[in-house]
């Protein structure tokens, strides 16, 4: 191991020792200790994405802008974007080195600190670090609130409190066979949309849900429908029992209804398996060309029918980009959007920046004033990969 080396294991055992509040203050301290580094500090988005808020180690100097960041058009945005460390002249002789801090495609902040000299076996070292401190984020914000303080720069509703409370904690994943980011404006207002993903030894499971009302019902409802597709799901059901199992929860507990649309993808073979429950129709681009994927729409949850939900099928190849949509992503002011020139425009872009485009686009078109949630899912299928000798597609 070369002097200066991340020794990550020392690393990770102070991190387990400190409080979980901690963790930029361990990663400073390593970084000081080998090389001499200052003004460490970790920043993260806000809510609603529009701005950043810097969390600096203990006992570092005071940052000139102690408030909230604009992220737009900021080198922070295009460090975020690009995925790529960011090295600048610092004014005074020394280097200030932005990199990425990001667990399996999930951008979850950025490392900021000032180094006096660097070469590229220290600018490795200092992305090993923040490699290794998105782990110890992902693993310390399960035990504290500190990170999802520094969110709140507006106010939030209960229902939009309860609604996060139902996403994943990560809106983007990669993986060989795929990659899928998703967002949802407003952050800060609402509550009824939500998406959810989980995977596991050979399926990918999506929902996209859009439960009817407004507020604090709609959010009530909505944790009523994702706990019972989750139970479900997790109890081993295919995507048609999902959608029975939602169904019957929504019939049993609620008064209300919600639209869903539910996905199990075979990551060997790219082959779906989906049900669509009044639903918006996906939009599917593939070899340049964006077109809505036509599918038989069932009543939606928590309507009372005597039609059983249906499963149908869809094949992914590799390259295609299909995007789930709640209806808010069409409705009112945002039917101002062309989605599918906007789906098209964006394509070379990653996930996470063209969900980013397009719920910017949404807002833009509604003076910021959206009237009910829009939820956009984007996922890009790579394929399987094909054997140890060869190189399959990889996440983007």
């Amino acid at each position: 191991m070369e002097r200066g080396d991340l020794e990550l294991g020392h690393v990770l055992a102070a991190a387990e020792a400190a409080p979980p509040g901690e963790s930029v203050n361990v990663v400073a301290r390593d970084l000081q200790k080998r090389f001499g580094a200052t003004g460490v500090s970790f920043l993260f988005a806000d809510l609603i994405g529009h701005r950043l808020v810097r969390l600096p180690a203990a006992g570092g100097e005071a940052p000139d802008h102690a408030g909230p960041l604009d992220l737009r058009g900021s080198v922070y945005d295009s460090v975020l974007q690009s995925q790529r460390q960011h090295v600048e002249s610092d004014g005074q002789g020394g280097l200030r080195v932005i990199t990425p801090v990001t667990n399996r495609g999930d951008c979850i902040g950025l490392l900021e600190a000032t180094l006096q000299s660097a070469d590229d076996t220290v600018l490795r070292q200092v992305r090993d670090a923040a490699h290794a401190l998105a782990y110890i984020i992902v693993t310390d914000r399960r035990f504290t609130d500190l990170y999802h303080l520094g969110r709140r720069t507006t106010e939030t509703s209960l229902a939009a409190e309860i609604q996060h409370q139902l996403l994943p904690s990560a809106s983007c994943c990669e993986a060989p066979q795929f990659t899928l980011a998703a967002g949802l404006v407003p952050a800060d207002d609402i509550g009824g949309d939500t998406y959810d993903y989980t995977l596991d030894h050979d399926t990918l499971h999506l929902s996209v849900t859009d439960a009817m009302g407004h507020d604090t019902n709609s959010a009530l409802l909505a944790t009523l429908l994702v706990s019972a597709l989750r139970r479900a799901r997790r109890s081993g059901c295919d995507a048609l029992k999902q959608a029975h199992h939602a169904h019957q929860a929504l019939l049993s507990h609620s008064r209300g209804l919600a639209t869903g649309q539910l996905l199990c993808v075979d990551l060997g073979t790219g082959l779906c398996e989906l049900v669509n429950a009044g639903h918006p129709w996906p939009l599917r681009l593939r070899d340049g060309v964006v077109e809505e994927v036509r599918l038989a729409v069932n009543l939606p949850f928590g309507v009372a029918a005597p039609t059983p939900y249906r499963v149908q099928e869809l094949q992914l190849r590799p390259g295609d980009r299909l995007i789930l949509l709640t209806d808010g992503m069409q409705d009112r002011g945002a039917a101002a959007v062309d989605l599918a020139s906007l789906v098209h425009d964006t394509r070379a872009q990653h996930p996470r920046e063209a969900v980013r485009s397009l719920t910017a686009a949404v807002l833009a078109a509604c003076h910021g004033n959206l009237r009910d949630d829009a939820t956009v899912l984007i996922l890009d299928w790579h394929g399987s990969p094909v054997g140890p000798a060869e190189t399959g597609p990889g996440p983007r």
